[in-house]
């Protein structure tokens, strides 16, 4: 654990430990005896995307191929926290591009959702963010992330509403075509195998 990050974790394990009191439970419980210290090492693995030099690091090819026809990777699960209250959202991210000038490898397209998940978030920013990538690091003729998710600060508290779903978008260059869009959206439909 680098200096940085062992004082993060002494200063949330402090802090936790002190809503830990303030609940009034019972330290001497084995069971929540070192929880702050627990939640200290959670939160510095889950906020691994605030982390400066954690930016995903890319390696673009020459489309030597003129492969001009659409690249996606569908479900790719992910997790992260709600900035609004600190709670876990989670599901699955659709995300696809299709080539110009440069390729990439379709596992580096799970690494950017990874870092931009890995952060207090909003499902609508992650969308955003996922696609501002594609589209800025490959300059693709398009991009498209849609996310589907379920939000624990939806489903346990407030409205209560389990098993409810949000689901966004976020488009670029040629996927604003009603027709290349609804390519996507056919695809994305089609069972996995």
């Amino acid at each position: 654990m680098t200096a940085e990050n062992r004082e993060k974790y002494e200063k949330i394990s402090r802090h936790f430990l002190e809503i830990i009191k303030a609940l009034g439970l019972d330290l001497d419980d084995q069971n929540i005896s070192d929880t702050h210290k627990r939640v200290a090492r959670l939160y510095l693995e889950m906020f691994q995307g605030l982390e400066d030099g954690n930016e995903p690091h890319i390696t673009t090819f020459p489309n030597k191929e003129k492969y001009s026809s659409m690249v996606f990777v569908k479900d790719i699960p992910f997790y992260s926290m709600c900035s609004h209250h600190f709670v876990p959202f989670y599901g699955k991210a659709h995300m696809g591009y299709i080539p110009k000038d440069r390729i990439l490898g379709i596992s580096k397209l799970a690494r950017v959702l990874e870092f931009y998940a890995k952060r207090p978030q909003l499902q609508e920013r992650l969308t955003e963010q996922c696609v501002g990538y594609l589209w800025n690091c490959l300059q693709p003729l398009g991009a498209i992330v849609v996310v589907e998710a379920h939000h624990l600060c939806m489903e346990m508290r407030g409205v209560k509403k389990p098993g409810s779903i949000t689901i966004t978008s976020a488009i670029r260059g040629c996927f604003e075509d009603k027709a290349v869009r609804e390519e996507f959206l056919d695809l994305l439909d089609r069972p996995s195998w």
